[in-house]
């Protein structure tokens, strides 16, 4: 039981922060019907970014809220001039371009971000300050810290924040026409444009979010973090629905804690030899067995493909 209540909290850590990643690739799927295989590098991104502005701060005896505080907007701003540059140069102009095209300037991007990181920070993990204070508590037999308490928590806000401004918000309503239809939101006096980048916007801010999380629970960077973590935030948002902002948040959730007990138990029953090293299987056998049993998700719709 400890076991299971101990990768269970691990799971809804892990979970929450994919949650975070494929809210963005789920938003723009529902409005584009593109994958942007370069969601993975803007969060790594947020995550370098946030380390480069935190050291030189701390050296300056600045206090560690305000230096956390600081570090976070500068992320997200970072961020979201990424994303918004990226929708304008990289995929705008390819709107009406067979699907195969944007999908491989997708990846070129995300290999452009990569090796843009890599000359800037260099080769080298980088790791987070050792500032924020490993308090411990014990929870039905499961040790939870402080940080993990703070990204659920943290996590759980901005998702409910996210759904009050798809759901009740002028920006929202012209989300949500725009995913319905492009050419008639724009008849209805939507500006289709700036709808899209505005998506690409709030994605890239939850995904530098999600970047400093990354680094803060295992207290490292690297310039090739995001690609992994991308694909399971996309394996994430398939296995809840891709283009369901829902679905992405119980695809996360679900796919965190499938890995988390996946690698305590049979790692467990194995002595190690299938254990964590081997985590990232489970996350791609669930993406598989979803794809061939329910490829529109656990809460997509069936629905016919738009001419």
């Amino acid at each position: 039981m400890d076991i299971f209540a101990q990768q269970l909290v691990n799971g809804l850590v892990l979970g929450s922060i994919y949650a975070l990643v494929a809210l963005g690739y789920t938003m723009v799927y529902g409005i584009l019907e593109l994958i942007n295989f370069a969601h993975g590098e803007v969060t790594m991104m947020g995550a370098m970014v946030a380390l480069a502005v935190m050291t030189p701060l701390l050296a300056a005896g600045l206090p560690v809220v305000l230096v956390l505080i600081i570090a976070v907007v500068a992320a997200i701003g970072a961020c979201m001039a990424l994303g918004y540059t990226v929708e304008r140069v990289a995929y705008r102009p390819l709107r009406k371009a067979p699907r195969l095209a944007p999908l491989i300037t997708a990846i070129g991007v995300s290999i452009i971000l990569q090796n843009t990181a890599m000359l800037i920070w260099g080769r080298s993990y980088i790791s987070f300050p050792p500032i924020i204070e490993r308090v411990t508590h014990n929870f039905m037999g499961a040790v939870i810290t402080d940080l993990q308490i703070a990204i659920i928590a943290l996590s759980v806000l901005i998702m409910a924040g996210l759904v009050l401004l798809v759901e009740r918000t002028r920006l929202g309503r012209a989300m949500r026409a725009t995913a319905q239809s492009r050419e008639v939101a724009e008849l209805m006096g939507v500006n289709v444009n700036t709808v899209i980048s505005a998506t690409f916007i709030i994605g890239s801010a939850l995904a530098a979010i999600a970047g400093v999380m990354v680094s803060a629970y295992y207290g490292l960077a690297h310039y090739y973090m995001g690609f992994m973590l991308g694909l399971k935030a996309f394996s994430a948002a398939v296995l809840g629905g891709i283009g369901n902002i829902a679905g992405a948040m119980l695809g996360g959730l679900l796919l965190g804690i499938i890995e988390a007990l996946g690698a305590g138990y049979i790692g467990d029953l194995t002595g190690g030899f299938l254990g964590s090293n081997y985590q990232d299987v489970f996350a791609f056998l669930v993406l598989i067995l979803v794809l061939v049993f329910r490829p529109s998700g656990l809460l997509g719709e069936r629905v016919a493909q738009r001419a």
